[in-house]
Formats: structure tokens, C-alpha cells, sequence
């Protein structure tokens, strides 16, 4: 197979070509070899006019393509339309528009954003283990700001000294590793306390502002307070590293998205989540994912 895209006009050219598309996801989702979707059989016969296979056990899905049991499925927009959306998406730090994708690849605008919905969720982290060492944890609002709304908007949705209409996000980073993200209703004990405790090892050293919602974990943690309203460094104790992702996530939403459903903000997250675990490959590229393909793209299949 031919070296493998590293610029957006290598990727161009690579996945013009059908072959070589087919091969590119072959040689990751199947690397031992060809397997039916359905009945796990590996002695499948390849179809070239078609760029099928067929199964030799008869079921009602005998022939397959490289698309069934992935995110593609059910799609009628072309391998190298969904291999180039994938490749800007990834490699892109602020994120790309569907807008973007409509004018880079000729689909429509729907089809464009249909396509980064399905992508954003193959990007969800599913098993990447408990967080330890070092953790920060901290939140954030997401919303528009008070001064950019109508009189009657900022009246409706704004009260003085609250962060009413806005939607929270929490978040919590391994110094040096990974970060994991959620929405929640609430800046509660009860709703904080639980996501700390799903993914983040017991034992390990807790950083968070003075947000009384975080008292108690002590008696499982090493548990560390900055307050804000004195200092923001303090040794080794802060939350700037967590601060840092969300003022990333920030830029890309008003930057590149202007405007982001409450209901969808989980997706958006998701995908700067990805692009910051994936920070110390080479590139972002397909290639250097750090994920197996079997996790990338071989999901139940969505409609978003």
C-alpha cells in the first residue's frame, strides 16, 4: 500500500482512489484477514466489480462490503467523501463545519453535518480506562454571553449572579494523560461525585477549586484545593491544565460551530476530548490513531 496521507492534499489525492480507500479500511478493521459481519466465517470470496464479498454459508446477508457493522452503513455518500471529512475533522484543532465539508467535498450542508454526527460519535471513548496520579477536575458553563444577547433574550435567560440557560460541562485530566468530559444538570455533590468516582482510581491525587460539591472525597482521594478567589498556583496544586481544555473547547465552539444545541453538546466535546488523548501522536491522521479501528468505526450504526 502506498505511504499514507500526512497533508489534507496528500489525503486528497489517496482517497480518490476507491482502491485504495478499501484497502486503508481493510488493512485496519480486518488485518488477519477478511471476516463475515454475520456469521464470523474468515474463507470469503472478494468480488472486484463490486468491491464486495461473498460469504460461502448461505444467510440472508452472504455479501457484504467494507461498510456493514461501521458508521458507513446505510450510506450512500462514497468512501473517499467520508475518509477526507474524517481526516479534516481529526486534524483540525478548532474543528471543521459542515458548511466546510459541503464545500470541500461537493454533498449538501445536511448530508455534511449527518456525516461529522456519525464520525463524532465513533469518537466517543468508551473503554479507556479509570484516570490516576494526578487529576484535575473542574466545570464549566457553555453558553452565549450576556452582552451579545437582545434585551428581551438576556431578560428571558440571564439573572444576575447565576448562570441560568447555560448548560454545564465537567471534565477531569490526568496530568499527562488523558481527559475525560460529561454534561450534567447539575453542579451538585451528588452529580460531580459520581463521575469522579466512575473514572478516577481510587487512591489517586484530586485538584479542584473550592466548589463545596467536591468536600468528602477525601476519605478516597488525596484531595487538594486552590482557591481562586486568593491564588491560582499553589506548588503543584491548580487547575490550569483543565482550564486550558475547556478554553479550547470554547474557541471551538464559537469559532468554528457559533451555535451548539444543549442536546448535542456531549458530541462536541467528544470530539476535542479525541483530538486532546490523541495529542502526542505524530499526526491525527488516521494512521496514528491510538485506538484500534475495530473501536473507531465498527459501531452499531446511528442514525443521528
Amino acid at each position: 500500500m502506498a505511504s499514507e496521507p500526512k497533508t489534507l492534499q496528500e489525503a486528497i489525492i489517496y482517497f480518490n482512489d476507491p482502491d485504495n480507500c478499501l484497502a486503508y479500511l481493510v488493512a485496519r478493521r480486518w488485518p488477519t484477514g477478511v471476516v463475515c459481519p454475520t456469521c464470523r466465517r474468515t474463507d470469503v470470496a472478494f468480488v472486484p466489480a463490486r468491491r464486495v464479498w461473498q460469504c460461502k454459508t448461505r444467510h440472508p446477508k452472504s455479501q457484504f462490503s467494507i461498510k456493514v457493522g461501521t458508521i458507513f452503513e446505510d450510506s450512500p455518500i462514497t468512501l473517499d467523501k467520508w475518509l477526507l471529512a474524517m481526516w479534516m475533522l481529526a486534524n483540525c484543532k478548532n474543528g471543521v463545519s459542515s458548511y466546510e465539508i459541503q464545500r470541500a467535498t461537493g454533498i449538501s450542508q445536511k448530508s455534511s453535518w449527518f456525516m461529522l454526527q456519525r464520525i463524532r460519535l465513533a469518537m466517543q471513548d468508551r473503554n479507556g480506562g479509570m484516570l490516576s496520579g494526578e487529576v484535575e477536575v473542574d466545570e464549566s458553563f457553555i453558553g452565549g454571553k450576556a452582552r451579545n444577547m437582545h434585551a428581551a433574550k438576556k431578560a428571558e435567560k440571564m439573572v444576575a449572579g447565576s448562570n441560568k440557560g447555560k448548560t454545564i460541562a465537567f471534565g477531569m485530566v490526568e496530568r499527562g494523560g488523558k481527559v475525560k468530559t460529561a454534561v450534567v444538570d447539575r453542579r451538585r455533590k451528588k452529580e460531580l461525585q459520581a463521575q469522579i468516582r466512575e473514572h478516577v482510581g481510587v487512591g489517586s491525587a484530586i485538584f479542584s477549586d473550592e466548589l463545596l460539591s467536591y468536600e468528602g472525597l477525601s476519605g478516597d482521594y488525596k484531595h487538594c484545593v486552590i482557591n481562586h478567589a486568593i491564588e491560582y498556583v499553589r506548588d503543584n496544586v491548580h487547575t490550569n491544565t483543565m482550564e486550558n481544555f475547556w478554553s479550547q473547547v470554547k474557541r471551538q465552539l464559537k469559532g468554528t460551530y457559533i451555535n451548539v444545541e444543549p442536546y448535542h453538546l456531549f458530541r462536541y466535546l467528544d470530539e476535542q476530548a479525541f483530538r486532546y488523548n490523541n495529542r502526542r501522536c505524530v499526526s491525527t491522521t488516521l494512521r496514528h490513531q491510538a485506538r484500534e479501528f475495530s473501536d473507531f468505526f465498527v459501531l452499531t450504526p446511528v442514525v443521528c
